[in-house]
């Protein structure tokens, strides 16, 4: 079990290096259903293995050059402030709750990513003090509730909102992600028991993905990671949501998602084709 859970913490690093987020979303399922862990103490630990990696990474980034640290520091101050009061609402939330949340919001970020698989460039723009902080803070609470590091909220946030190029958002995330995660762990913490030998090799094991993640992130199409992590999270948050709800209600809630992520993708796209034939 200690080498199936190392083996599969590398394989979250590589995710979390290449693409500046997922690692929650991937870990939490991993300590849940494969290691047995307690949901809510899942909850805090992912927040620990997340927010140590995300460090690591972030300083992989710096040396490149890629991190924006004010804006960094801005929206990472307003999702620590969310992410330490989700930590402490999930007290108060029951188990099952929490986890079936986590699905959904799995399954909202593969429709968000199968939609738009294709990078394009962004007009430059300054993100204002106070948006920062706003945006920041409700990431942070969705990430302290649920235990997700938020990447894929902090990204489109940063390219959308803040005019970061697609690679300077995957690195300034990781610093928001470290940030709140360590914030949303300390919230959790008076009211969990944590193994700190399974958190210890887990941690180890995402760190050393991290580093070959960010290598390989910089020789791979954005589009192509996209879409093989959506289906990567659609699946999984479907296995969850099949071992909470019944059957015929999870496959409505997935096929529902499908159609609107790929229907949305099928009637943006017809232009450009239908331009391109004339």
């Amino acid at each position: 079990m200690w080498i199936l859970a190392a083996m599969l913490a590398l394989a979250i690093g590589v995710v979390l290096g290449m693409l500046g987020g997922g690692g929650a979303i991937l870990t939490l399922p991993m300590l849940v259903l494969v290691l047995g862990v307690p949901p809510k103490t899942a909850i805090a630990m992912s927040l620990f293995v997340v927010g140590t990696t995300s460090l690591v990474g972030c300083a992989l980034h710096a040396r490149a050059g890629r991190v924006r640290w004010k804006i960094g520091a801005i929206f990472g101050a307003g999702g620590m402030t969310g992410a330490f009061a989700g930590g402490r609402l999930a007290h108060y939330v029951p188990a099952s709750v929490l986890m079936l949340g986590f699905a959904a919001i799995m399954l909202l970020t593969a429709a968000a990513m199968l939609r738009d698989t294709v990078e394009r460039e962004r007009p430059a723009r300054t993100l204002a003090l106070g948006r920062a902080l706003v945006l920041g803070a409700a990431v942070g609470v969705v990430s302290g509730l649920v235990g997700a590091g938020g990447g894929f909220l902090i990204v489109p946030a940063l390219t959308l909102l803040g005019g970061l190029a697609v690679r300077e958002a995957v690195a300034t995330s990781l610093l928001v992600i470290s940030m709140q995660s360590f914030a949303g762990f300390a919230g959790h913490f008076e009211h969990v028991v944590i193994d700190w030998r399974l958190a210890g090799i887990v941690t180890a094991a995402t760190i050393l993905g991290t580093v070959a993640g960010s290598s390989i992130g910089q020789s791979t199409s954005p589009a192509t990671l996209k879409r093989a992590f959506a289906w990567l999270v659609l699946g999984m948050g479907s296995f969850i949501f099949g071992a909470h709800l019944p059957i015929a209600a999870t496959v409505v809630v997935v096929v529902g998602v499908l159609a609107f992520a790929l229907t949305a993708r099928a009637v943006r796209g017809a232009p450009a084709s239908a331009s391109r034939r004339e």
